[in-house]
């Protein structure tokens, strides 16, 4: 059976309407989870949108972004064939388009904490499960996400990460923090963001309420070089900003006599791309939200 589509681009502010026949050749194509990636024209939503068009069982159906509007996804993200997905800055249109599919569909929100609840709140209202890795989202948003999505029975996943790497950090910590009684984290980044970031924060949030007290020695002092402390345990952390500097978090532990180091570095944002591929395939199959990938490990 073919479905006819009307694909609607937005070049110089003018309406271009460009008609092609779409077939369906095959039952694994229908079977395929449909994905929308909300802020696609970003360094990740680029990343994202290779990493579907290449992965067994999913594929693009949208790319909504505010940037490059009108142009083909594939092209922007340096792609030796063009996707024939024009950039639209209209999720709900989107997500109009593909519920008319009848599919299972996903959307990747890589947008920013203010319109989190909006995006997650239209995908629900069409049936579709989303994936939010949008950092520094409020602890309200989640929980406000969270009656959303249990109402609808609609799956959400909140990663906090999309690395690999960084979850498996953030557990050998939890493992080393019943043995050590004094652990501080270093992180270092190329680019001025908002300290400290939200691995470090999470490190902390993991190491804290265990029932262990770190730092004794240290836990009162106010130095402002001594470094932010961040829970009610005494974790401190210390950032460094310096062009050229890798991504990277390391976490200290020690006591008498030695010293155990964590480390991990994110040297591109390729890093992410495993992660989100899993995250994708275990939305779909979740009625209500879980807050981090590490659940899924």
């Amino acid at each position: 059976m073919a479905v006819l589509s009307c694909q609607t681009y937005f070049i110089n502010s003018k309406k271009i309407i460009k008609t092609k026949p779409f077939i369906c050749c095959s039952s694994s194509s229908q079977n395929n989870v449909k994905v929308i990636i909300n802020g696609a024209a970003k360094e990740i939503g680029r990343a994202a949108v290779i990493a579907v068009t290449k992965a067994r069982g999913m594929e693009l159906a949208g790319a909504v972004d505010s940037n490059f509007v009108g142009q083909d996804i594939g092209q922007v993200c340096d792609m030796e064939e063009p996707l024939e997905i024009p950039i639209i800055n209209d999720l709900t249109m989107v997500l109009g388009s593909i519920s008319q599919l009848k599919a299972t569909g996903v959307v990747i929100d890589f947008t920013d904490p203010s319109t989190v609840y909006d995006n997650v709140k239209q995908a629900t209202a069409f049936g579709m499960n989303s994936v939010v890795y949008v950092p520094r989202i409020k602890q309200e948003t989640v929980m406000a996400l969270s009656m959303l999505c249990e109402k609808a029975s609609t799956g959400c996943l909140v990663a906090p990460t999309l690395s690999i790497g960084s979850i498996l950090l953030q557990q050998a910590a939890i493992s080393a923090s019943f043995h050590y009684n004094n652990v501080e984290i270093v992180e270092s980044r190329a680019n001025s963001l908002d300290f400290p970031t939200q691995d470090a924060v999470q490190i902390a949030n993991n190491l804290s309420n265990l029932g262990q007290q770190y730092n004794r020695d240290d836990v009162s002092s106010d130095i402002p070089a001594r470094g932010q402390v961040l829970g009610e345990d005494g974790v401190r952390v210390h950032s460094l900003v310096l062009p050229g500097l890798p991504s990277s978090t390391s976490v200290y532990f020690s006591r008498p006599g030695e010293v155990y180091t964590l480390k991990h570095d994110i040297t591109d944002v390729q890093c992410l791309v495993p992660g989100l591929i899993l995250a994708i395939r275990k939305v779909v199959r979740l009625k209500n939200l879980v807050y981090g990938l590490e659940k899924f490990l």
